[in-house]
Formats: C-alpha cells, sequence, structure tokens
C-alpha cells in the first residue's frame, strides 16, 4: 500500500485540523442563540408567557427594546421549531458563505430591519415576537448576494437557494393572521441591503 509523503500527511492533517476547527466555530455560532432561545422559552413557558411583553409593541418607546428581545422570544415549541429549522439552514448557509464576522453583520441588519418594520407598521397594541425576521434576512442576503458579489460560487448559492426556498418571498405581503409579516419584510430588506453593502465594499 503507498505510503503518504511525510509533507503531504502534514498538509492533510492542517486540512483536517481547519476544517474540524472551522466545523466547530459554525456550531457555536449557531448553537448560541438557538440555546438562549429555547432557554427562554422554557422560562417564558413556566411564567405564563409573561416574556412576551418584551417583544416589539408598534409605536411604543418600551417596545423599541423589543428589536433586541424579540427574536429570542416564541410563543411555541412548534413556534420556536420552525424557526430553528431555518436558522440552522439559511443561517448556516449565510454562515459559510459569508463567514464569521459578515455573518454577524447580516444578522444585525436583519433584526434591525425586522424590528423597525414591526415597530413601524405593525398593529397598534400587538406585540411581535420571533426570530423569523432575522431567518427572512439570511434568505434576501442569501438571494442577492450572487448579483452584487458576481463570484461564482456566491451566485450558485443564490439561484440554489431561490429555487429552494423563494417562495418563502411571498411571507412579507399581509396574509395570515399572527404572522408579522412586517417583521418578515423588514427582516428581508435588511438582508438584502446587509448583501449590498457588503459586497460593493
Amino acid at each position: 500500500m503507498p505510503q503518504l509523503q511525510p509533507s503531504r500527511r502534514s498538509v492533510i492533517t492542517r486540512t483536517a485540523t481547519s476544517l474540524a476547527g472551522t466545523v466547530k466555530a459554525q456550531v457555536a455560532t449557531l448553537g448560541v442563540p438557538l440555546g438562549i432561545s429555547w432557554a427562554t422559552l422554557g422560562a417564558n413557558t413556566m411564567v405564563g408567557g409573561a416574556l412576551n411583553q418584551f417583544g416589539i409593541i408598534p409605536r411604543t418607546e418600551r417596545g423599541l427594546w423589543g428589536i433586541l428581545f424579540a427574536p429570542f422570544l416564541h410563543g411555541s415549541v412548534a413556534h420556536l421549531a420552525a424557526n430553528s429549522v431555518s436558522l440552522l439552514v439559511l443561517g448556516w448557509l449565510t454562515l459559510a458563505l459569508a463567514g464569521q464576522k459578515r455573518f454577524w453583520i447580516v444578522s444585525a441588519a436583519s433584526a434591525l430591519g425586522a424590528g423597525l418594520c414591526a415597530w413601524t407598521l405593525g398593529a397598534t397594541g400587538t406585540v411581535h415576537i420571533g426570530a423569523s425576521g432575522v431567518n427572512f434576512g439570511y434568505l434576501g442576503y442569501l438571494m442577492l448576494s450572487g448579483w452584487f458579489a458576481r463570484r461564482v460560487m456566491p451566485v450558485l448559492i443564490s439561484l440554489g437557494v431561490t429555487a429552494l426556498w423563494g417562495g418563502m418571498v411571498f411571507g412579507v405581503l399581509p396574509g395570515q393572521m399572527g404572522i408579522s409579516w412586517q417583521a418578515h419584510l423588514g427582516g428581508f430588506i435588511g438582508g438584502v441591503l446587509a448583501a449590498r453593502w457588503l459586497h460593493k465594499r
């Protein structure tokens, strides 16, 4: 059986170590917000949903703080489970394509866009919670990053995401009761603006 030269073994070892480190960092990056969200849901369930008051309440001073807290608040296990799947898929694709630093920029732009849009356009007296606005931001980033980057890999990922998840875009339109289309719209816009800013620099 042919033996690998020491230099080749060294390259393979370094590559494997680097890959393992990258995967570990990605797991931590996605796992931390997910862990906080699930822990928050457990605590919120124990207090009868009282933590929902820290969500986005349109056009109120207190509701502005919800822009920070709303992505970690969810109304039910089904609500958080659905957002968790989207985060793991769209969030990981964004992380893999953009890298660690840009991932956080996209996340912040998406959360800010979702929060401001929900706060501005949401119905009076409603409370907006959930990470779906951030996930729509990842969708917007992934769909448009190829257009702004003009590089092969981002273009291929943009086309693939559009083909598989492009139907989610209709979630930015008014529709089902209890669904914050305002947050979806704002998050999507935030992701698109982040793609433009990051790839035009």
